[in-house]
């Protein structure tokens, strides 16, 4: 069953059509994957898909009583709104049905007239049976599976206006994904996670019962999630009904036979217009020229007319040219950690950190969200210091640093004064360094605040192709890159001669280019020799061993406990014994009370039940 329908849909911004005559279908269940180049019309396409833009043509139309979920702007909220009370708004419903339960429940308390207390316990019933089955009872297990996923159970008691960006985009996706909109749409959900957390979401969409459209730059993550992908691309839309490895090689066939057929269709044309050609000089060197000849040349010319003129595909299009070099290499011995300590409000970071990296070295820091890979990197690059060890960097080690927010702090400097100001050459130079790339004619007079993340990226990119950097220290290099971006930094960092440390959760920049991992756990860092899959399945024996190891104390805690417990049982019952012969020495004692009538004798009985009593509450107080 068709789920949404787009029906030669246009749109246009500052008088240029992003697309127009767009046509494709979304069916339910389906996982989509939107794919394309930076400033395709992604983003434009899936805010009209959600209703947040209107078309300037065509219509799009949505399965009768369809939800529809879309993480547009973060929310604002007053100060005293908890996260988690945030994410129990997704529950609306359910909880307006728990507060009628409530009520119904003092009522009940009070009423005193059996027929009216009658018709309020039919009703709680009501209420507490529909509760029940629309998963009234499992709201706070669905809260702390969404947000222990997302890694965002650290944040539920805190207050949603004090989180930073990142994490209330986190939140906000969190709030999407327990809402279960019937179609749900995600504009680079992975951005603002930890590879633990990519990888839990790309699990979670893969068993959602909805239909999901994802914006997505990150190839290991379609893989795994999606079942078709709709490729935008020169404002037109092209379907093809595979994962994102698959589509590649589709999509490289076919260009390939279009181009064919484009070649074929050229030599053609070309026969036909030498044929025209011909035609028309035998008839006009004809005595007298030739009617019929002409006739045939004007036929032919007409069917050349009519034919339908295919397009030449774009094979190679526009990349980044991207090339880095090093002129002075640096020492073997690069960065070395030694008992590193770090904490921030005596909340400890990590502890005795120790590890090497070596010149030509390419080196990925792993671990989740808050466990100090950013800030290992700034103690590395000497911006905050250590509480206790050692951090020594090389000898000629010349680092290049490209962090999460680049030029952040600059307002009003252009494209060509922000790349001068790290690479001194002429204004000629640097506009044929920046068409390299892809920033052309006016672009370069552009605003640095005005970019967005990938154009941000390439500019930091060109300012480091032209220094003299042996070390590069990447900070989630790929996050804003489009994918033939992303494809083109791979092959830059494949040549690199320089040692490279990096922070990323893309999976595959992790494992085409890395073969030493650095993964951040328990406040430790532990090294393994080999790529992302190998380090995961090592880290993985890691915690089984480490929770063998926690479950054999536990059964040892277990047994000493059963073992106490056996003793005190023992214990107990020998003290029981005693408890009931006082009981009984107690009553003898009372009978004699009763029937002595020598007053020495009284008081000397007296007193040895006194003495009784006294034992008697010791024992209890034992028990």
């Amino acid at each position: 069953m068709i789920s949404c329908s787009v029906n030669k849909v246009a749109k246009m911004y500052g008088g240029s059509y992003i697309f127009e005559d767009i046509s494709f279908e979304v069916k339910e269940k389906e996982r989509i994957g939107l794919v394309g180049r930076n400033g395709s019309g992604k983003t434009t396409l899936i805010r009209l898909l959600a209703g947040e833009e209107t078309p300037d043509s065509g219509q799009i139309h949505w399965k009768k009583g369809s939800t529809i979920g879309y993480l547009t702007q973060i929310p604002d909220f007053d100060n005293e709104t908890s996260t988690k009370s945030l994410l129990s708004s997704a529950f609306y419903p359910l909880l307006h049905i728990k507060d009628k339960m409530r009520k119904l429940e003092e009522e009940m308390g009070i009423e005193t007239d059996s027929d009216k207390l009658q018709n309020l316990i039919v009703g709680y019933g009501d209420l507490q049976e529909q509760f029940n089955l629309e998963g009234g009872y499992e709201i706070e297990y669905n809260i702390e599976k969404i947000a222990r996923g997302l890694n965002i159970n650290h944040l539920l008691n805190q207050n949603f206006s004090q989180l930073s960006g990142g994490e209330k985009t986190k939140v906000g996706l969190a709030l999407m994904l327990l809402k279960e909109p019937n179609l749900l749409l995600l504009d680079e959900p992975t951005n603002h996670l930890d590879l633990i957390a990519v990888e839990w979401l790309g699990n979670f969409l893969k068993d959602y019962s909805g239909t999901v459209l994802i914006i997505s730059h990150d190839r290991y993550f379609l893989d795994e999630v999606v079942n078709r992908v709709l490729d935008l691309e020169d404002g037109e839309v092209t379907t093809y009904h595979t994962n994102f490895s698959e589509f590649v090689k589709e999509k490289e066939e076919k260009l390939l036979r279009e181009f064919q057929s484009y070649e074929e269709q050229q030599k053609k044309i070309k026969k036909m217009k030498e044929a025209i050609k011909r035609l028309r000089d035998w008839a006009n060197r004809a005595n007298p020229p030739s009617a019929s000849l002409h006739r045939r040349a004007r036929n032919m010319e007409r069917a050349l007319e009519r034919m339908e003129k295919l397009n030449r595909p774009v094979i190679n299009r526009k990349k980044m040219n991207l090339e880095m070099n090093i002129s002075d290499r640096s020492g073997k011995d690069v960065i070395k950690l030694t008992n590193v300590s770090k904490s921030f409000d005596e909340d400890l970071l990590f502890d005795q950190v120790k590890f090497e990296v070596a010149y030509q070295e390419r080196v990925a820091l792993i671990g989740e969200n808050g466990t100090g890979k950013s800030t290992l990197i700034r103690l590395i690059l000497n911006q905050l210091e250590p509480d206790k060890g050692n951090i020594h960097v090389g000898s000629n080690v010349k680092i290049g640093y490209i962090s999460q927010d680049i030029f952040s702090s600059i307002a009003d400097e252009t494209v060509i004064e922000t790349f001068r100001d790290e690479v001194k050459v002429t204004e000629g130079e640097a506009r044929h360094i920046l068409a390299r790339f892809m920033f052309y004619g006016y672009k370069v007079f552009q605003k640095v605040s005005q970019l967005s993340g990938g154009e941000r990226m390439r500019l930091r990119l060109a300012q480091l192709m032209y220094q003299d950097i042996n070390l590069l220290i990447l900070d989630e290099p790929t996050n804003h890159l489009d994918i033939e971006s992303r494809e083109v930094l791979e092959e830059a960092l494949e040549d690199y001669q320089g040692t490279i440390l990096a922070v990323t959760h893309d999976r595959y920049f992790l494992n085409k280019l890395f073969d030493k991992i650095l993964w951040i756990e328990a406040k430790n860092v532990f090294c393994f020799e080999g790529d992302y899959n190998w380090a995961k399945a090592k880290i993985s024996e890691l915690r089984e061993d480490s929770l063998q190891v926690s479950g054999e104390k536990e059964t040892e805690n277990a047994v000493r406990n059963q073992s106490l417990v056996k003793n005190k049982t023992k214990v107990n019952e020998k003290l029981e014994k005693d408890l009931l012969l006082l009981e009984e020495k107690i009553a003898e004692l009372d009978s004699m009370l009763l029937e002595i009538k020598d007053i020495n004798q009284l008081q000397q009985i007296y007193n040895e039940k006194v003495d009784m009593e006294k034992k008697w509450e010791a024992i209890c107080d034992q028990l």
